[in-house]
């Protein structure tokens, strides 16, 4: 189960997406903080529908090693860009 947030803004579809288990958490490096707050990412999708969605979207931005590891078995992103924040592993992909 994934936690997720799409936005379909004229032309460009962006995904926010993350495990659900990280709900809840605020993740700090330095003076970045990431809040992964549960009103914000507000749908529940199943493993399928989060294919879907990282299929179609054109900019992804993911938290999370399930999500990650899915979104890399599928060729969208790769290891080497995965940065870590708070110990929780972050990838943003832009498609061309």
């Amino acid at each position: 189960m994934f936690s997720a947030r799409l936005i379909n803004h004229k032309d460009t579809c962006m995904l926010n997406i993350c495990d659900t288990e990280l709900l809840g958490r605020t993740l700090n490096r330095g003076s970045f903080t990431l809040k992964i707050s549960e009103k914000y990412y507000a749908e529940q999708v199943e493993k399928e529908e989060a294919k879907e969605m990282l299929k179609r979207s054109d900019n992804i931005n993911m938290a999370g090693k399930e999500i990650i590891s899915l979104s890399v078995d599928m060729g969208i992103g790769t290891q080497d860009g995965v940065k870590e924040i708070d110990g929780v592993p972050f990838l943003v992909v832009f498609k061309m």
